[in-house]
Order: C-alpha cells, then sequence, then structure tokens
C-alpha cells in the first residue's frame, strides 16, 4: 500500500464548504487559476468542474478544440483526391477506413461503369472511435445541463447543437450498425434540451411569440425523427414531445393581447381549408388568451 498523498490534497474543505442539496442541480461559476471561469457542480460524493468554453475538459484531441471537429475535417477531407494518398496504416490509426477498391489503389473506388472516374470514399468510423466520441459528447451533456440550470441559453444551444452534430456523424459514418443507432436513442433528448434553450432565450428576449415558434420546430423535428426511425406512433407517447407540449401551453398565455386578432385570423382559414385539427388547437390557445 502506498503513502497517503498529503493533506494539502484532501477535499473535504472544499466540500464542506459547499453543502450538497438533493434533489436539486447544484451548479455553481469560479474563476480557475488560468483566471478563466469554470462551471463546478456539486455531487453527493465530489464536485466535477468543467471549462465553459470549448472542449469541458480543456483538452485538444489531435490539436482541435475537440474529437469531433478532428473527424469533421477528415469528413470534409474526403472530397480531396490528396486525402487518399495516406496509407492504409495511417487511416486505420486515425478511425478511418479508406474506402480502397479491390485494386488496392485508395485514390479510386470502382463503381463498375467508369474506372477512370474519381469516386470519394467515404469516411469510415470504427467503434473505438464511436465510443471516444460518445464519451465527448457526455462532457458536453453534463455542460449543457448545467448551464440550462445557470439560464445560460447560448451556451445550451451550443451545446446541443453540438452533440446533434456527434449524433449525425455517427449516424452517418459508422462501421457498425449499433454505433450508428446508438446516438439516435438519445436524439429525441437533445432536440427537447435545445428547444427549451432556445425557446427560453427567447423569453429572455421579451418575445414570447419567438418561444412558442421554436418550441413548434422542436415537435416538429421529433415528429420527424420518429417517422425516419419508423417508429412514427412513438412520437405522441414520448416524454419530450409532452414536455414540449407542457412548455406550449405555458407559453401561450404569454402572448400580448395583440396576438388575438393573428389568432383569429388563422381559425377562420383552418377552417376554410378545413384543417379541423389545427382549428382545434387555435380555438384553444384564444380560450387560453381569455376570449
Amino acid at each position: 500500500m502506498t503513502d497517503p498523498t498529503p493533506e494539502n490534497f484532501d477535499l473535504s474543505p472544499i466540500l464542506d464548504g459547499w453543502p450538497f442539496e438533493p434533489g436539486t442541480i447544484n451548479v455553481r461559476i469560479v474563476r480557475g487559476l488560468d483566471q478563466l471561469p469554470k462551471i463546478q457542480v456539486r455531487l453527493d460524493l465530489g464536485i466535477i468542474q468543467m471549462n465553459i468554453d470549448g472542449r469541458p475538459d480543456g483538452q485538444h484531441p489531435h490539436g482541435f478544440s475537440s474529437l469531433l471537429e478532428y473527424f469533421e475535417a477528415r469528413a470534409d477531407e474526403a472530397g480531396d483526391p490528396a486525402f487518399f494518398h495516406e496509407s492504409d496504416d495511417e487511416a486505420t490509426s486515425n478511425g478511418i477506413g479508406t474506402g480502397a477498391s479491390e485494386s488496392g489503389d485508395p485514390a479510386y473506388a470502382d463503381d463498375g461503369e467508369n474506372d477512370d472516374e474519381y469516386t470519394p470514399a467515404s469516411l469510415n468510423l470504427d467503434a473505438d472511435t464511436c465510443r471516444a466520441l460518445r464519451e465527448e459528447a457526455a462532457q458536453f451533456y453534463h455542460r449543457y445541463v448545467a448551464l440550462l440550470v445557470l439560464e445560460d441559453f447560448e451556451g445550451v444551444i451550443r451545446d446541443t447543437s453540438r452533440n446533434l452534430r456527434v449524433a449525425d456523424l455517427c449516424r452517418e459514418h459508422a462501421a457498425d450498425d449499433r454505433d450508428r443507432a446508438m446516438l439516435e436513442q438519445v436524439r429525441p433528448y437533445i432536440i427537447m434540451m435545445r428547444t427549451r434553450a432556445i425557446a427560453g432565450q427567447a423569453l429572455k428576449d421579451d418575445v414570447p411569440k419567438a418561444a412558442i415558434a421554436a418550441v413548434d420546430d422542436g415537435l416538429e423535428s421529433l415528429q420527424a425523427h420518429y417517422a425516419e426511425t419508423g417508429e412514427p406512433e412513438e412520437f405522441e407517447g414520448s416524454s419530450e414531445a409532452q414536455s414540449l407540449r407542457e412548455m406550449r401551453d405555458a407559453l401561450v398565455p404569454k402572448l400580448p393581447v395583440s396576438q388575438k386578432t393573428e389568432l383569429r385570423e388563422r381559425l377562420h382559414e383552418a377552417i376554410r381549408r378545413e384543417n379541423y385539427e389545427l382549428a382545434a388547437i387555435l380555438r384553444n390557445e384564444l380560450r387560453m388568451l381569455g376570449d
């Protein structure tokens, strides 16, 4: 057994100075030794500290601000013939398949029609790379949850948009079906969190109409996701859709009285077009406005 570390490594004074409160997310911003702001989250057994900008742990994989941006850059390079002239070993070590043709020349892919036509090979992410991308995404998840508590809506929008890009990258370029599908399971949650942040920022700017429009866009995105995954019936019962509907119901009364005229016009137009489902929604909105 090794000797214990010096007493000044003990975190007890810091933990005692910031007691954990069950049932809530304990978040604060402090200034780091580098004079940059840090986000701290108090857990029951300790504290998580994250950078407020860039990758939460402050690392720069491959010289990029995140692993995602590194692989996005490599995906962009897939359109450049020079990209395919690296060695197979180098491509494999980067978690990227070369997409080489059977002839062994990675600069060409045999399409069966024109052997002289250059066809860019696709990015091919192996299981280890996808796992590393998911682990990095988890860091951003912890940060955007904390930022939502702090009502830093712009930060939440930035980080949730970024994690949606991770899901897109893995869905399009993962070599294994399981890796392509894994982040799709959490896509609805990320969409919901991003929508809440956009609506929250609109409310902070005192534009409730824009907040409602953001929620409507979020609901459309959720519906499109479930349709794309072949489970359209899951949309109505999803907790994310229910959360956004509740948010929308809470936002409607915040509309100024001047919005009544617009709602009435939309109601008449919906009835004229025999869109009775929309008409019923608009009637409910008018009732909530006291009309």
